[in-house]
């Protein structure tokens, strides 16, 4: 039962990294939009994240220090600099949405303006922060997130032409409607998405703070190939949702309400009730993810105590830096900026960044210092973990001119 429950970590990750704010949104934008032309960026992305996410947890199983904590050390100051800067920058934007995502799920059952419920919202992420076990907070936020599965069986209530829809996903092709910029775009958003840095930073540090050893280097392995493909298979239900009812009815999605709507019709009230359950367990693990890891990046560069194992007492100032983090979230949030619009900006700009974040976990993963001689990088596992290099450091190169190009995909 302890292995099983263990799951809930890569569960917790791979919902709050695949399925947050920005994707219920981007997903369900480019299902609509693309149809399923693009499903194969998540499928791309899942298998890079796995790679990733495992290097990461078998580095904080052996040296017990998450990989943030060993980049200055490994890389230098002026790199550690460097990425904690960026890394900050875009949890600090992703943090912002989720807590916006989660006060839009409650207005959307509550029917309350969700201005007034982000203070609400923010207290709260700060206190299961502060209070709740963190075995306790993954468990429990990791499997209400599960409720999203509600879409699959949207998408098997809709039943569409099985073969059709494999041959669309299988065969993609830019739209007719679409031009290969906005393509590209996209498909750099759905990629940074699947592969943000934050899902490392959180695992890691998790791992560490789950207290994992050698010992645990299966349940590393168990987490990465469990819990993220099922946000990748999440993801493409949703885009999936959307293509069959919504594009057809030429909806663009630009606002969570519009997420829900497939579901509501092909399952009504209850699968309407179950996905709004699930929306806010995945934003509300998001907003606890990306709060934690403002601290974690913060703490480990620095060198201070952190994490969740001690008492606030002994790690004061991760968490003072958590609680500031989420204190300046919700007032961004509450100047009135658009949420999507903040998430799909974060996860695009994190596309950006990538090379910050997985070049070091590649370079300390073939390290037998950190690593012992037994438990480095395999010849296999480093020439897939070099393409994905090679792949984030192009997308990194074509973001910016990209969103340039398109007006931010519009």
């Amino acid at each position: 039962m302890k292995k099983v429950l263990g799951v809930a970590l890569g569960v917790l990750t791979a919902i709050g990294g695949f399925v947050d704010m920005g994707d219920l949104v981007a997903n369900a934008a480019t299902g609509a939009r693309f149809d399923m032309n693009l499903a194969w960026v998540v499928i791309v992305g899942v298998f890079g994240i796995i790679v990733y996410a495992e290097m990461s947890g078998r580095v904080a199983a052996l040296c017990g220090r998450p990989v943030f904590d060993l980049v200055r050390e490994r890389l230098g100051a002026r790199f550690g600099m460097a990425n904690m800067l960026a890394s900050f920058f875009i949890n600090f934007l992703t943090l912002t949405a989720e807590i916006a995502g989660v006060a839009l799920a409650i207005s959307l059952a509550s029917s309350v303006n969700y201005f007034f419920i982000i203070p609400v919202v923010a207290v709260l992420v700060w206190l299961v922060c502060w209070r709740m076990p963190f075995q306790l907070m993954e468990r429990v936020f990791g499997l209400l997130g599960l409720c999203l599965l509600v879409f699959a069986v949207a998408v098997w209530k809709i039943g569409p032409d099985w073969n059709t829809l494999f041959s669309a996903t299988a065969h993609p092709h830019v739209p007719g409607s679409e031009n290969v910029f906005t393509y590209a775009y996209f498909g750099i958003a759905l990629f940074g998405a699947a592969m943000t840095p934050y899902e490392v930073f959180f695992f890691s540090s998790g791992a560490v703070e789950d207290g994992w050893t050698k010992k645990d280097l299966g349940e590393n392995k168990i987490n990465v190939l469990i819990g993220f493909p099922l946000g990748a298979a999440l993801s493409l239900a949703i885009m999936a949702c959307a293509h069959l009812v919504l594009a057809p009815r030429h909806i663009i999605v630009e606002q969570l309400s519009q997420v829900a709507l497939p579901v509501a019709s092909a399952v009504g009230r209850l699968g309407l009730a179950i996905v709004l359950i699930g929306i806010f367990a995945a934003t509300f693990g998001a907003a606890l993810e990306t709060s934690l890891s403002a601290g974690y990046v913060v703490a480990q560069y620095l060198g201070w105590p952190w994490g969740k194992r001690g008492s606030p007492r002994e790690a004061t100032r991760f968490h003072v830096v958590v609680l500031m983090s989420i204190a300046a979230a919700a007032l961004f949030g509450l100047t009135g900026v658009d949420p999507v619009k903040v998430t799909e900006y974060s996860i695009v700009l994190s596309a950006a960044a990538l090379p910050l974040t997985y070049f070091p976990i590649l370079v300390i993963a073939n390290d037998p210092r950190y690593m012992g001689p037994d438990h480095t990088n395999g010849r296999f596992l480093n020439a897939i973990a070099t393409v994905y290099l090679v792949i984030l450091v192009v997308v990194a190169i074509a973001t910016i001119p990209l969103m340039i190009i398109t007006k931010g995909g519009s």
